[in-house]
């Protein structure tokens, strides 16, 4: 009767985490057994490899822990087979002959992670705590999909944390309605995904979504692409040409980057927002806009419009709906979901299996301060899984910039030439300008230390190109 309490836990169903402890050593089991049940894991046990397949086939369990050598069946064996009963379950390997070699093979075979032996507790704990929160991400990340279908809905937004739930949240509040919205956020944060969320989510969803770019194209070029034209209204026009506005009629208009335009286009946006009509260039004829516009920007619109450099009527017209999108170094708790989802995009389009990452490259990442947002992030990993051997992603594939070690907080990397000491502090003091003259200065220091190499550059102050392209385009160095 006395050993009754201590195998009621292992047969008595209930919602914690199952894990399989494999190993020939008694002793090895029961202090895996002790340390897993005082976490509050359900912990069943068996002696070799037959006998774990055989508990497998009965039951399945979340997470593996097995050792690898074992007499009558090896624990890459029994990974194997687990995985052939349930490809999502999570694999961790021990072994006492730690070695480079060992760990890839591991990983190679699919183990989430390895531990060699003698391996400390707290190791242990939070190998297990890993292993089992990339399973529930994974889970998460289909049931998410299954939810939203495979449209534009929501499926390419990818998010649990509290600032994305509120974005879904207000996603799905105005999307219906024919308001005006403008999303506010960094570069690379995802507002054109945003933008196609709400549209197809709103009446208008059977209507076209058209997007343009209005820092990419010179004022002339924009007023053509926007409003069309007439045969004969400036050389080269040698037809009638609808522009981008009619062409989304009864549809969506997204305006990405609308802080970029010129004070006479600005003018154009405010007559369509304010009358919904326009005139095509060289044109004479009044033709409706019957459109939703959507608006985006990575500026401060506010303190543009303070200066002088954004018309404030047109900022009350596109700001009816305000969005922010949190840069994600400020929703960390996202990169473990994000990396697997683009981890499996790529690996998909590559023809690669890759289950997943190693749980250093996953601490990298979240690590990592990701200036140039989501787009850096999946940049880093079409790069990893282009590179990767294994079926999961290792450090070695990573970004050096990433792999790097992260600089303190509040430090700055010191470049001759520029002052990073903060001036005395007045009433009138402009934080954000301060910033943006010691930006410009690095960027162009950087420049001149890389003789204009601009891959150099940006590699110089541990920037993906993308993020130093953007960057550069916005102080206008190049």
């Amino acid at each position: 009767m006395g050993a009754l309490p201590a195998t009621l836990p292992d047969t008595v169903p209930d919602s914690r985490p199952r894990v399989l402890v494999v190993d020939d050593e008694p002793s090895m089991r029961q202090m895996l057994a002790y340390v897993l049940r005082r976490e509050g894991y359900e912990v069943t046990l068996a002696a070799g490899g037959k006998e774990a397949v055989a508990l497998l086939e009965q039951e399945p369990v979340d997470l593996l822990i097995s050792d690898i050598r074992m007499p009558d069946m090896s624990g890459v064996e029994v990974l194997r087979a687990a995985r052939q009963l349930d490809p999502e379950i999570a694999g961790v390997m021990i072994t006492a002959f730690a070695s480079t070699e060992t760990a890839v093979e591991a990983l190679r075979l699919g183990a989430t992670d390895y531990l060699s032996k003698p391996f400390d507790l707290d190791e242990l704990k939070l190998v297990v705590r890993n292993a089992l929160e990339r399973r529930h991400l994974r889970q998460e990340n289909v049931r998410l999909k299954r939810l939203v279908g495979e449209s534009h809905r929501f499926s390419n937004i990818i998010g649990r944390s509290d600032a994305m739930l509120a974005v879904f949240n207000l996603i799905s509040t105005i999307a219906p309605t024919a308001s005006t919205v403008l999303i506010t956020g960094e570069s690379g944060t995802g507002k054109e995904l945003v933008a196609r969320a709400i549209h197809f989510n709103s009446l208008r969803r059977d209507r076209p979504f058209v997007a343009v770019n209005c820092g990419a194209l010179p004022e002339t070029l924009l007023e053509s692409e926007l409003f069309g034209h007439m045969r004969g209204a400036f050389t080269g026009a040698e037809a009638t040409r609808k522009g981008l506005i009619e062409t989304a009629a009864t549809g969506t208009i997204f305006l990405d980057e609308i802080g970029e335009t010129t004070p006479a286009m600005q003018v154009k946006l405010l007559r369509v927002l304010q009358e919904r009509k326009f005139r095509r260039v060289g044109g004479t004829e009044e033709i409706e806009a019957d459109i939703r516009v959507i608006a985006a920007t990575n500026r401060d619109l506010a303190r543009a419009v303070a200066e002088g450099r954004f018309r404030e009527d047109l900022y009350y017209r596109v700001n009816v709906i305000p969005m922010h999108l949190p840069a994600l170094r400020e929703r960390r708790e996202d990169i473990p979901l994000l990396a697997a989802h683009f981890v499996t995009k790529h690996a998909g389009q590559l023809g690669k299996r890759i289950a997943g990452l190693s749980g250093e490259a996953l601490r990298l990442l979240q690590d990592y301060h990701w200036p140039g947002n989501i787009r850096e992030l999946e940049n880093a990993m079409e790069r990893a899984v282009a590179l990767e051997q294994s079926p999961a992603i290792l450090p070695e594939s990573l970004p050096d910039a990433v792999r790097g070690e992260p600089a303190p907080l509040g430090t700055v990397i010191p470049m001759p030439g520029v002052s990073t000491a903060p001036p005395p502090l007045t009433d009138g003091f402009d934080l954000e300008r301060h910033v943006e003259q010691i930006e410009r200065a690095y960027l162009s220091r950087a420049l001149d230390q890389a003789g204009g190499a601009k891959t150099r550059a940006a590699a110089l102050l541990g920037m993906s190109f993308r993020s130093f392209r953007y960057y550069l385009k916005k102080y206008q160095l190049g």
